[in-house]
């Protein structure tokens, strides 16, 4: 049986609806009514990584689980780690980040992430790496501004990123979770090309039919407002990344999509066409 958590997030959920018909899955989810769409198939299970029991129950019988955590002290996936030990897990595919590639990305985002790497390196466990670049669906952000104002804001616009599509990302975990050959292999998934946040601009402005106008934030105004949504060390996390970004470190593509899905990765435009209501409707 496989595993799956992060099922009500972005790369869960799509792994999740990816899985080929009649695979036996159980979901780990804090709130097993916040799942939608369960195959059936599937077990949903109600387990947390601060719950050494349930988590512990939640991986027994498990041969191959997906890792995703978001709490950058580590506890999670120390814990995750554990108990997967304790229930005799084989391997763990784990959602992890380009940076941790780039010896100049020193930031709690990237130093949590190689700290993971380094865990399940080192617990007797199996385990896969898929590090993605930014998601292609970082730019549902900038929606609200697109609507009200046709404007997006933020930093270093001019500066190449070879996004991903994140249904490319969960396809890789799909593929890296039923195929056994994948054990003790890292991926680095990226899309076809670099991509600015200008370009992106003008992309969407195209797609959705109207003029968009671009605003280069300054780091002050960039981390003020990330500060507004994120604990003050991520979005420092993520202004220091920008950084790495405008000086080229994000521009590289690689092949890895290719190589696990049998197909090219899908471009910005494409994944832009595919959500337009998202920077259309009123929320």
């Amino acid at each position: 049986m496989i595993l799956l958590t992060g099922v009500t997030g972005t790369i869960g959920r799509a792994a999740m609806l990816r899985m080929p018909p009649g695979t036996p899955l159980r979901l780990l989810a804090r709130d097993p009514s916040l799942v939608r769409d369960a195959p059936p198939a599937s077990e949903v299970f109600p387990a947390t990584y601060s719950d050494g029991e349930s988590l512990l129950a939640a991986l027994r019988g498990i041969r191959v689980a997906f890792l995703v955590t978001t709490r950058i002290d580590g506890a999670d996936d120390e814990a995750f780690v554990r108990a997967a030990r304790r229930a005799g897990v084989g391997r763990v595919v784990k959602l992890s980040a380009a940076a941790v590639e780039d010896p100049d990305a020193d930031d709690a985002i990237t130093r949590w992430q190689r700290g993971c790497e380094a865990l399940l390196r080192s617990s007797g466990l199996g385990w896969t790496f898929l590090r993605p670049r930014a998601f292609m669906s970082n730019t549902l952000s900038w929606a609200s501004s697109i609507r009200a104002e046709g404007v997006v804001r933020a930093l270093y616009g001019s500066s190449g990123n070879a996004v991903v599509d994140p249904r490319d990302v969960a396809d890789a975990v799909v593929r890296t979770l039923l195929e056994p050959d994948h054990a003790g292999r890292s991926y680095t998934l990226t899309g076809p090309e670099p991509i600015s946040a200008e370009q992106q601009t003008a992309v969407l402005a195209t797609a959705l039919g109207k003029p968009l106008r671009f605003e280069e934030l300054t780091p002050a105004q960039a981390l003020a407002a990330l500060r507004r949504r994120y604990p003050e060390d991520i979005a420092d996390a993520l202004v220091r990344s920008a950084a790495r970004q405008r000086d080229g470190a994000k521009g590289r593509v690689t092949d890895a999509v290719e190589r696990l899905t049998g197909r090219a990765p899908g471009d910005f435009r494409g994944w832009a066409g595919d959500h337009l209501d998202a920077f259309t409707r009123s929320r």
